[in-house]
């Protein structure tokens, strides 16, 4: 709760299948590993060298080379090696403050690693730590040779090297600038190596101006000013965008002063620009100026942010001309990248009277096990169904509990090293059928890692296994909590995989803690309030004390926001206040659906439209009754803000 950031990441099969190795053997495999242990531990005792190697990993990321260099030293016979290894070259390749170092000597060191470790986690990690090496330098001949081998390919920076390397190739500039333009959607994963790419192609005629400018508008949208004067070039209306960041009434106004001195594509994306913070602030005057950039054509120059949130503008005050209209103009891969437009572009069609296309749009929609997916369904009358359960395999499962892969996981998260335990263990998951992915949740379960039974069993795409998707474990503790308060048990699993994916000792970078992350002041409150007078704030750490808590507070806002589960949703994960406020300033009554869609925080937004829909399952899973989600939802009415003492 309170905006913490969340814990929130092929085989063929035959009659019976022969082997479940997943990554390539290595040559230096240690032989004393052999099978993921019967349970997980998550309090186990570090040993020595268990600690020494924590240590080595925080040197590493610090990129602390000489300190990193002794202490691997003293991990000679240290089971991890490959990762001890790696920590120890990982900060030979860049500086302090982690920018990618074109003189780095460890080159034999990386390629040696690379030879020995090849098909491992840790070698794609070092593959992708080696690609930028090789940008900065701009060895295009050692980059492309490598950069067909980095499987996971999932670095934006790594991504313009390789179009940097196009370029330097001498390929269609043009080209080059239509898959930037793919890529250059997020800034705050840009780097010196896109700046320079967005610099290079517009001065090669690879980006027209507006669309130069418009990329380095977003950085300044993004309050990544820096970033945008490495791109270079001078922006008629970078103050308006500087501006409206701060105070987009301010901006609005001196802008409507000036607006005369910008060509129309100009004065469009100001009208974006000061669109999309208008609308964040929920001011009614955010449709109107929305309407202005509208009239005014050039949508391809709105950032991302600016297109989404005038479908949200228009979604509130129901404009669904305008909803429709706006989502046909959208970046293609901006469209695509989120069901919501899908779906909502559906409603428009049906609003606006066109039912034959509207139940078209929303066909794809209908096999997503998501928030979109399963109003889609009811749209189209269909009821939220829980698929055919898969039962796992057992002759599967003990090939999992065989696997070195699992085990290396389970020895990260023994080590509270939970980002390479995740590394490990989705890295094992590659290329799995789904009976396969079904048999590996079921085993991480049964060893007490539920947040890896989700997210592995959330990845198969024709058979299931929901009981497994969303498990239902500490019940013995939950239910009668729940039932003592009146409060829907089922709700209440959904919040958890949402905040914690039922890591039991689960930590936010703001305090919050355990299954229902408990912020210690929240947790003060509602322990005065129920008579738990001998509670401490180290309690939350327990099982029973944390969800009695987060029960009694999730009752709390439920009971203070009317019974609303979507304004309550908002309430836990961004404190009372500010879902009252946002329901103050509707200027209309909106179905809980338009609510969601509009919460003016990205992760609040999610968060709510997330929890809903899970419990929406646990629910189908619970009673075997189609429930509704458009029910849970409700209708979310404008009404005056009252001060609640609710923390």
């Amino acid at each position: 709760m309170k905006l913490k950031n969340k814990l929130i990441a092929g085989f063929v099969l035959g009659a019976i299948v022969a082997s479940f190795s997943v990554t390539a053997k290595t040559k230096s495999e240690d032989s004393s590993i052999t099978s993921v242990p019967k349970k997980f531990n998550p309090n186990k005792v570090l040993t020595v060298e268990d600690k020494k190697f924590v240590e080595l990993r925080e040197a590493a990321k610090a990129n602390e080379a000489a300190k990193a260099a002794s202490l691997a030293k003293q991990l000679g016979s240290y089971e991890l090696k490959d990762y001890v290894t790696y920590f120890q070259i990982k900060p030979q390749l860049f500086d302090k403050s982690n920018q990618a170092m074109a003189g780095t000597s460890a080159d034999s060191s990386v390629q040696e690693f690379l030879k020995q470790y090849e098909g491992t986690a840790i070698a794609d990690r070092l593959r992708n730590d080696w690609l930028l090496v090789l940008g900065r330098r701009q060895d295009w001949k050692s980059f492309d040779r490598e950069y067909p081998l980095f499987q996971l390919d999932d670095d934006t920076q790594v991504k313009c090297y390789a179009l940097h390397s196009r370029m330097a190739k001498g390929e269609d500039v043009k080209a080059i600038g239509a898959d930037a333009k793919k890529t250059l959607l997020d800034p705050r994963y840009f780097g010196d190596a896109c700046a320079e790419l967005v610099s290079n192609l517009h001065k090669d005629g690879g980006l027209s101006k507006h669309e130069f400018l418009a990329i380095r508008r977003n950085a300044l949208e993004n309050n990544l000013e820096t970033l945008a004067r490495k791109m270079g070039g001078d922006d008629p209306i970078a103050d308006i965008v500087k501006s409206a960041r701060v105070n987009p009434l301010e901006a609005l106004r001196d802008f409507d002063k000036k607006k005369w001195r910008t060509g129309q594509e100009n004065s469009a994306a100001a009208w974006g620009v000061i669109g999309q913070f208008l609308a964040k602030k929920l001011d009614p005057s955010a449709i109107t100026v929305y309407r202005l950039q509208h009239d005014a054509g050039h949508h391809e120059l709105l950032s991302p942010e600016s297109q989404e949130w005038k479908v949200r503008t228009a979604l509130r005050v129901g404009d669904w001309k305008l909803v429709k209209e706006s989502i046909e103009y959208m970046s293609p891969v901006i469209r695509a990248r989120d069901p919501a437009w899908t779906y909502w572009y559906g409603r428009a069609q049906k609003e606006l009277g066109d039912e034959s296309l509207s139940k078209e749009t929303m066909q794809a929609l209908i096999e997503q096990f998501n928030f979109y997916g399963q109003l889609a369904r009811e749209d189209l009358g269909m009821k939220i169904y829980v698929p055919h359960k898969v039962v796992p395999d057992e002759s599967l499962i003990k090939k999992v509990a065989s696997q070195k892969d699992f085990y290396r996981a389970v020895r990260f998260y023994e080590m509270g090293l939970r980002f390479e335990g995740n590394r490990e263990w989705n890295w094992a998951l590659r290329g799995l059928t789904d009976q396969q992915l079904i048999a590996t949740a079921e085993y991480a379960k049964r060893i007490g890692l539920y947040d890896r039974a989700v997210n592995t069993a959330d990845r198969t795409k024709q058979e299931h296994n929901f009981s497994l998707r969303y498990p239902t474990p500490y019940k013995e503790a939950l239910s009668p909590i729940a039932q003592s308060i009146g409060l829907d048990a089922n709700w209440a699993y959904g919040l958890i995989r949402q905040e914690s994916r039922f890591i039991m000792g689960a930590k936010s970078h703001v305090g919050a803690s355990g299954l229902m992350q408990v912020m210690p002041a929240t947790a003060k409150y509602v322990a005065k309030k129920i008579g738990m007078n001998n509670f401490k704030p180290s309690k939350l750490d327990d099982m029973n004390t944390n969800l009695t808590l987060g029960s009694n507070y999730l009752n709390m806002v439920l009971q203070d926001l009317d019974g609303s589960w979507a304004l309550a949703s908002a309430a836990y994960n961004a404190g009372p206040g500010r879902p009252k406020m946002w329901r103050e300033k509707l200027p209309r009554s909106v179905e809980g659906a338009i609510f969601a869609e509009t919460i003016p925080f990205n992760e609040t937004r999610g968060y709510v439209k997330n929890v809903l829909a899970n419990a929406n399952y646990y629910s189908a899973l619970a009673t075997n009754k189609s429930p509704s989600l458009k029910g849970r939802l409700g209708t979310v009415s404008p009404k005056a803000s009252i001060l609640s003492e609710l923390p």
